[in-house]
């Protein structure tokens, strides 16, 4: 296959593969995405292409078609060809794995529209056996490029192919034009050179040919592109429904002959709904709460398809959480968190605050902010790595089940909380609807109160009131979980007297009840009521609720009630691009002097605390993430070829660890 020039040699293969994987790394600048380039994850890169120094600091590869030597590199201009390599690389697989003769593929094709041609329009062309017919057009893009579908659909038109893909070697979409029609549908799969369209459609699909390796953030980009966002429905409904599908499929496949899987497409669009829609209907029975019964798919059978098409062949369960997490937030409208005050939590501070707090197996943890489960996922994962990491998985999984608890007023991270705790592989996760600052409201005949009631029942406080509160109707005001990790909502400010009526800081020095409290501020109290004495918590504040001189009663009030642990501060940019509201961390343990209740933490009015202030938060001035660089530069990854995030954080966890070894700690002991 590999045709080198005349004009170079190559001492050996060694030598040959170094200098292609160094011009490689060049020219996509960041290697994880060299790495990323999911479309030849079978390939291995350096061995099937080769770059080679042509002309002094000029780098070039041998085109498998063309028979000469193109420039993928000039290093004195430090300007590289992305796009020809991921061409390059298509061309390998159209001819390994598809097994196209050479003879059939064009390179470069003028297309004409009207009486305008457009030179060199078309990247390749796969033709029928007649050697003249198109029968794939394939436009291919930079891995950085999300853009170019619309372009590919004009080329289709105009040369009648029925297949075309456009590609950037991370993702892929691939058209289908079934005559006559001219609606857009499409593939998961390029027809191999002996295969039909019909042969594509008509393979089964089973559990093991699904893939992990996937960004379903890009997927959901390509989908909004095709059909989403001129659908006219809620996008993040209908792909949400789409997914709780296909967890149900996944999960029922595991029992069912050869693990086939149902959540595929099929040549009659119709039946492709038919057979989504009824998946869909079983996934709220087998896991109510998350839609109503009489909720149906509102996408029509055409562009449901062209999403199952995108979708059929990635795994959700047993996949990377951040993956379907980060397409969560990509698909909650900037606006609506913003207006709210939400925002996620970046994961690596989720991993700081969980690792300070050490939870253990057997303690209760509650999120009353949840969001999108965040806290409440990574708690469990530092669980199962340590206290359980032995254990069998039906253990993790009880463990899940029974110790995790969430509470979120918006109906949709609710959804995300529970559709992450699902694929984590727990089903009866703890995630409620519910308005934590206002208890008053979980009564209520609805089923969703009435889950809530009965499991967080068992939860509350048994002090010398709890029998008095039951007969007096309950108020669901303190509870006895052991550790608390929350981002609370900042914006908003409470105005409603009967609910400031319940909370010590709505009232000042005087006991004077307030006309309006910060949203932030309650939070303080309500999280302090949640946990039992001795337990402890880590609370996202503004920094102006710990240092503003106005509300010093508050730090007082706090000191009363808990031993501050540590506070630290999070860099500027850590929200970014939501927020520029500077934050810190403040981690708490509550006074306890009742050795029947937990460990003694008897009050002190001097002890020493912890302080950091976060220099490194691992993202920008514009809020992209930002990797760490080795010193030349070039980014450094992981043992699974992933970037590592350039933040202080860990380092300020592993430094409270030794602080509270030292101040001997009962949680770290």
């Amino acid at each position: 296959m590999e045709k080198l020039s005349d004009t170079f040699s190559i001492k050996t293969t060694e030598e040959r593969i170094k200098t292609t994987r160094e011009i490689l790394d060049v020219i996509f600048k960041d290697p994880q995405i060299k790495y990323g380039l999911r479309e030849f994850s079978k390939l291995k890169i350096e061995e099937v292409i080769t770059v080679f120094e042509k002309e002094q600091c000029k780098f070039y590869v041998r085109c498998l078609k063309r028979d000469k030597d193109i420039l993928v590199y000039d290093r004195n201009k430090n300007i590289g060809k992305p796009e020809e390599i991921v061409r390059q690389l298509w061309l390998v697989r159209l001819i390994k794995d598809y097994h196209y003769p050479m003879e059939r593929i064009e390179l470069e094709k003028n297309i004409q529209f009207g009486r305008e041609i457009r030179a060199k329009a078309v990247d390749i062309v796969v033709y029928q056996e007649d050697k003249t017919t198109p029968y794939i057009i394939i436009e291919v893009k930079s891995p950085t490029e999300e853009r170019g579908i619309d372009q590919l659909k004009t080329y289709l038109n105009a040369e009648g192919s029925p297949i075309g893909v456009w590609s950037n070697g991370k993702e892929r979409v691939i058209l289908y034009r079934p005559y006559p029609k001219q609606f857009e549908d499409t593939l998961t799969e390029i027809p191999r050179v002996n295969q039909t369209i019909n042969d594509v459609l008509k393979e089964r699909k089973t559990l093991d040919k699904l893939t992990s390796d996937y960004d379903l953030t890009e997927r959901i980009k390509i989908l909004e592109e095709l059909v989403l966002a001129n659908s006219g429905f809620d996008v993040f409904q209908e792909v949400f429904k789409m997914i709780y599908a296909k967890l149900y499929d996944e999960k029922e496949a595991m029992s069912r002959p050869d693990h086939e899987v149902y959540f595929r497409k099929s040549k009659d669009p119709k039946f492709t709904f038919d057979v989504i829609n009824r998946l869909f209907k079983d996934a709220i029975e087998e896991w109510p709460g998350m839609f109503l019964r009489q909720e149906e798919i509102q996408l029509t059978p055409d562009p449901l398809s062209i999403c199952i098409g995108q979708m059929e062949d990635i795994k959700l369960f047993d996949t990377n959480l951040e993956i379907v997490d980060a397409a969560f937030e990509y698909l909650l409208p900037e606006v609506a968190k913003g207006k709210k005050g939400q925002y996620f939590t970046p994961r690596h501070v989720v991993d700081m605050a969980v690792k300070m707090l050490n939870p253990c197996d057997k303690e209760y943890i509650i999120d009353p902010a949840a969001g999108s489960g965040g806290f409440l996922i990574h708690a469990m994962q530092w669980v199962w790595n340590h206290d359980l990491k032995n254990a069998q998985h039906e253990k993790q999984i009880e463990y899940a089940g029974r110790y995790l608890y969430g509470i979120d007023f918006d109906d949709k991270p609710v959804k995300i909380a529970r559709a992450l705790m699902l694929i984590a592989g727990d089903g009866r996760s703890n995630i409620f609807r519910l308005n934590s600052l206002n208890p008053r409201e979980w009564q209520g005949s609805d089923s969703e109160k009435e889950k809530a009631r009965a499991n967080l029942r068992e939860r509350l406080l048994k002090t010398n009131n709890y029998e008095k509160d039951k007969e007096n109707g309950e108020t669901f005001r303190n509870f006895a979980f052991d550790i608390l990790l929350t981002n609370p909502p900042f914006a908003g400010e409470i105005r409603e007297q009967l609910l400031l009526r319940d909370y010590e800081l709505a009232k000042n020095k005087k006991g004077k009840l307030a006309n309006k409290v910060e949203r932030d501020l309650l939070f303080i109290e309500r999280a302090l009521q949640l946990i039992r004495p001795g337990g402890r918590l880590a609370i996202v504040l503004p920094q102006g609720k710990l240092n503003n001189t106005n509300i010093e009663y508050v730090r007082q009030w706090l000191m009363d009630k808990a031993r501050i642990l540590a506070v630290v501060g999070l860099n500027l940019n850590t929200f970014k691009p939501h927020t520029g509201t500077k934050t810190s961390i403040l981690f708490l343990q509550k006074w306890n002097d009742d050795p029947k209740i937990g460990p003694l933490n008897i009050y002190q009015e001097d002890y020493p605390i912890f302080m950091a202030v976060s220099k490194k938060s691992g993202k920008n001035n514009s809020g992209d993430y930002v990797y760490k660089k080795d010193e030349k530069g070039k980014i450094i990854l992981d043992e699974k070829s992933r970037r590592i995030l350039d933040h202080d954080l860990d380092e300020i966890a592993e430094t409270f660890i030794k602080f509270a070894k030292e101040q001997k700690f009962t949680f770290w002991e």
